[in-house]
């Protein structure tokens, strides 16, 4: 076929270069489909074919033709177009982030989109582009709790130790109890989900009673021990510690982490692990539940079988909990903590130099 009015010559290195280009898989497709056009083009085939089958017209192959010819690979990148000019300026930018960021409106709690708006004299539509751009949602907010315990930094060394290197022919169990696990019937049938909806439930229930859930995680399997008790005492949490017992190899020590609840230190608590010297307890800092990595377990178990449930009964919420332990415990994998006692201490000496608090 006769070469068109806009067919190229390229040399070697050009083509070379525009082929890796064509290859590519993660160059932008309309960079990759110009390339192939200046490649046709000088391959032979003529404008009208290229149009073909880039299914685009005839002047567009020869506008990437030419720019080829006069800027090579650069010509066939996206030309940057003006836009229309900025109407609001950076001064005006600064002072609605200095607004968000240090003032409040008057007799609210927090900036909506429209109150900071009408505050800084902007549209709500700028408003939200520049705050999104910021980064800043003033409608949202977090919860924290420091520790005041007088040996959070050994308390953090010790049981981030024992997560990131714990010692051998030990095993390391996370420790605690969910309380007050509601057994909650909805008065009405659940609604399942369907097309275009989701699963419907009612806001109102049944009260049936409560029961307290103790759970043993295995930080090095991520298996689970849980019993479920009728009530939150030393007697049966020293229950739950002869079920671990039971469960348990004989030939290894028991490193023990849990929080500072009064029934884990309770006097008989004490005396029945001063017995079994193969039991090592690590407390956890004050307001550090945190560090505690049962209480993920926790988390999922509520979310998946608990909090959407409607229960008749504590035994029937009972029994949905065991099913649930026992299904986990087949596919289970350990939880991975990768934190430093470092990196958590300067995070949260960052914290208190922002709130003006006392560093620990």
């Amino acid at each position: 076929m006769a070469r068109s009015n806009s067919a190229v010559i390229l040399t070697r290195e050009e083509r070379q270069q525009l082929e890796s280009i064509a290859r590519s898989r993660s160059m932008p497709h309309g960079l990759v489909r110009r390339v192939q056009i200046v490649l046709g083009s000088a391959d032979g085939v003529g404008s009208s074919e290229l149009a073909r089958q880039h299914r685009i017209s005839r002047p567009t192959v020869y506008l990437w033709c030419r720019r080829w010819r006069e800027a090579g690979l650069a010509g066939l990148h996206t030309e940057l177009r003006p836009g229309r000019p900025r109407s609001i300026d950076d001064e005006r930018v600064a002072e609605l982030v200095s607004t968000a960021l240090n003032g409040k409106p008057e007799g609210r709690t927090h900036w909506s989109v429209r109150s900071l708006a009408a505050a800084t004299e902007l549209s709500p539509t700028s408003v939200h582009r520049y705050i999104s751009l910021f980064g800043l949602q003033p409608h949202r907010s977090k919860s924290f709790k420091l520790s005041n315990d007088p040996f959070f930094v050994e308390k953090v060394r010790d049981i981030v130790g024992l997560y990131l290197s714990p010692p051998e022919n030990a095993l390391v169990l996370c420790v605690d109890e969910k309380s007050q696990c509601q057994a909650l019937e909805r008065t009405q049938p659940v609604l399942p989900m369907g097309l275009g909806y989701v699963e419907g439930i009612t806001h109102d229930y049944k009260r049936h009673g409560t029961t307290t859930l103790f759970a043993a995680l295995d930080v090095a399997n991520g298996e689970v021990i849980a019993q479920c008790k009728p009530r939150h005492r030393h007697q049966e949490f020293l229950a739950f510690l002869k079920h671990i017992d039971q469960n348990v190899p004989t030939d290894l020590d028991v490193h023990l982490i849990c929080d500072n609840y009064a029934t884990h230190k309770h006097p008989k608590v004490r005396a029945w692990l001063a017995r079994r010297p193969r039991y090592h307890l690590h407390y956890t800092p004050t307001y550090a539940s945190w560090l505690n990595q049962v209480e993920r377990w926790f988390g999922l178990i509520t979310q998946q079988a608990i909090r959407r449930g409607s229960f008749q009964s504590v035994p029937d919420l009972v029994g949905r909990i065991k099913r649930y332990t026992e299904h986990y415990n087949l596919t289970a994998r350990p939880f991975v903590w990768t934190a430093t006692a470092e990196s958590i201490l300067a995070k949260i000496e960052r914290l208190c130099k922002v709130i003006g608090g006392t560093q620990h």
